[in-house]
């Protein structure tokens, strides 16, 4: 049993996270911390930031974060100690970059079904399971 384990959701498919909560918790041993991680992409861009209005990206990250918030709550039992985290930048490079800082014994996330162009893994999960120095438990959904 993993006494650190950080789950990756992506806020966009919060049903993709089903499956992979579920090993999260079944790995977690009882007296464990669940940090729960999702990234939101960086808005700044040059090319793309002009088309927003001012202030769009901060709102977005404090929708974000109460939607993190709404999901752990109706999602985790209250008798787990879970910390959600909201993140902003790349999705691989934060969930790496949290796992060290958290000091995780493992990462668990969920992969789509892999489609013609991308064979194995989405290219955030691959990218989390080539470069992690922690264990990753790679759910399909």
């Amino acid at each position: 049993m993993a006494k650190n384990v950080l789950l990756a959701i992506d806020l966009n498919n919060p049903s993709h996270a089903t499956k992979p909560l579920a090993e999260a918790l079944r790995i977690l041993d009882p007296e464990g911390r669940l940090h729960v991680i999702a990234v939101m992409p960086n808005f700044g861009m040059s090319q793309v930031s002009g088309f927003f209005r001012e202030g769009y990206e901060k709102d977005m990250l404090k929708a974000a974060g109460d939607q993190l918030r709404d999901w752990v709550a109706q999602n985790i039992a209250p008798t787990v100690d879970v910390s959600p985290h909201l993140v902003h930048g790349t999705v691989y490079d934060e969930i790496l970059r949290a796992a060290d800082k958290l000091e995780a014994d493992v990462i668990v996330m969920g992969a789509h079904r892999p489609e013609f162009s991308d064979y194995l893994l989405g290219p955030n999960a691959a990218r989390v399971v080539r470069h992690a120095k922690q264990s990753v438990y790679v759910v399909r959904n």
